[in-house]
């Protein structure tokens, strides 16, 4: 076998009172797809930011071709072959594929060459397989392209050991189809791959060795055929999780909202359901479905056009978030870092955010002991992982920072929750546990819409499933005659259920 090309050895790392990594090795392999699993805050993010110099170790040490090394930037990395993609590209929109496949290249001169560099990125994609314009501007590419420019930039590096943070969490089936494909292309080439992922399914299908951090600590590596999901998940959670979508029966109440021919012109048309108090109504459609769009119309971000909309028994026009919340309707959204949380405040101020009146003296002044006492209460009940409410939040992985955002918009007391893909990006632990909180919200009498692209949990956790396809509504499903043969069919344009709100 060969020799590794990158070595971390015993290294460790602590943030004050917070262990990130405790005597942890990891070693990548020319030609080889290493995959790094666990839940969020297990310590991936921390180990992959000492590798690329953005973290120093405390203890330790990293070897590249057996020699010792000094990582202190990213530049440093680059300059060792070392490169970290992640899953929102970090390509510049106003400038084209080529420029951007160059843009960290020191060693060009002071003038560009046009048509030199338009070529080395036409030679590079062509290695890859990937037709794109090098000339076009990189805002009017998808997820997908952005990706296999980052790859093609990493390539101009001449990258031995690629870095792919949650490179899949946003793009389609399709998408991560042709991701794997350019994956596998790097792989023959002799590239080092360390792939880190929540997606089991994925991880399983591309890798060739599989790791699993829990609290800091390498818990086990080992050969994919010595690996399946189940004992993955036992790894990282340090427990089974026999039933991992396991919707506990709540019993359906009163009628809460009904919605009768929703429109919004160019988004969706003719939407009809009914959620009822303890029940979980699912969104389920392909990428372009426009399900996220309803939410949005329904808590006033993006305002429907026409339709009605009747909320405990009262006939409702939502114009704006305010009012959604003054009605009792919260949305859970789907882009947590761009859209529903500020994060350079701690984990108090976001808590308190949407209701920040009731923390405010006669002054104007923030009852600080009122709004941390409210944090400390949520962070006990939905486990979030940190030292103190005062922490900020970019500190925070993932997974605890969408327990942020739920403990948020549950501070307002809502009684319908729309819950826009709450387990995107988050690892099976943290999934776990926002299921069983969706099923403590149900039991209390709330109404729950949950859109996902997650076909198993879409089925697992819905009471009934609404499909939509290109803005509009396909069918309602009852969770008895609801499988997946049927969800898809309808999502791709055959209708075979109901169409009226049931």
């Amino acid at each position: 076998m060969a020799e590794p090309i990158l070595e971390m050895n015993h290294i460790s790392k602590r943030f004050d009172v917070t262990q990130a990594l405790d005597d942890v090795s990891l070693d990548l392999y020319p030609g080889e797809i290493h995959a790094l699993v666990g839940e969020n805050g297990a310590g991936k993010s921390t180990l992959i930011k000492i590798a690329t110099g953005i973290y120093r170790r405390d203890r330790g040490e990293v070897l590249l071709d057996g020699r010792p090394v000094q990582v202190h930037n990213s530049q440093e990395a680059q300059a060792y072959g070392i490169a970290a993609i992640y899953q929102e590209p970090m390509v510049f929109p106003d400038l084209n594929v080529a420029e951007n496949i160059f843009i960290s290249h020191r060693d060009r001169g002071p003038f560009v060459h046009w048509a030199k560099m338009y070529r080395d990125a036409e030679a590079i994609l062509a290695k890859l397989d990937v037709n794109l314009d090098v000339r076009m501007p990189a805002r009017g590419l998808t997820l997908a392209a952005q990706q296999a420019v980052e790859i093609a930039k990493a390539i101009s590096l001449e990258v031995r050991v690629l870095i792919m943070d949650e490179p899949t969490a946003a793009l389609s089936a399709h998408e991560v189809t042709q991701l794997f494909k350019l994956v596998r292309a790097l792989r023959s080439q002799g590239v080092a791959i360390l792939f880190i992922g929540h997606r089991l399914e994925e991880v399983l299908k591309v890798a060739d060795r599989v790791s699993v951090l829990r609290d800091g600590k390498l818990i086990s590596s080992k050969p994919r055929s010595e690996v399946t999901s189940e004992k993955v998940i036992r790894d990282m959670v340090g427990r089974e999780i026999e039933n991992f979508f396991a919707k506990s029966e709540a019993e359906r109440g009163e009628l809460l909202m009904s919605v009768r021919g929703l429109s919004k012109e160019t988004a969706f048309s003719g939407v009809n359901f009914d959620v009822y108090r303890g029940e979980v109504l699912g969104f389920a459609g392909l990428v372009g479905s426009r399900r996220t769009d309803v939410g949005l119309a329904l808590f006033g971000v993006e305002p429907a056009d026409s339709g009605e909309i009747i909320f405990e028994g009262k006939e409702q026009t939502i114009k704006s978030p305010e009012q959604a919340l003054r009605l009792g309707i919260a949305y859970v959204t789907e882009d947590r870092r761009q859209f529903g949380l500020t994060m350079p405040m701690s984990i108090a101020s976001n808590i308190s955010l949407p209701m920040l009146r009731r923390y405010l003296t006669r002054m104007g002044l923030i009852k600080q002991r009122d709004e941390i006492a409210t944090a400390e209460e949520y962070r006990q009940r939905l486990s979030i992982r940190a030292p103190s409410v005062k922490v900020e939040l970019e500190k925070l992985s993932g997974g605890n920072q969408q327990k942020v955002v739920l403990s948020k918009w549950l501070n307002a007391d809502p009684k319908l929750l729309i819950l826009d893909e709450p387990t995107r990006g988050i690892d099976v632990g943290a999934k776990a546990e926002v299921h069983q909180l969706i099923n403590e919200l149900t039991a209390q009498g709330l109404g729950i819409i949950l859109i996902s692209s997650d076909m198993p949990e879409i089925m697992a956790m819905s009471d009934r499933i609404l499909v939509m396809r290109e803005g509009r509504q396909m069918g309602i499903f009852d969770r008895e005659e609801a499988t997946q043969e049927i969800i898809l069919t309808a999502a791709m344009g055959q209708k075979g259920g109901a169409a009226e709100a049931v």
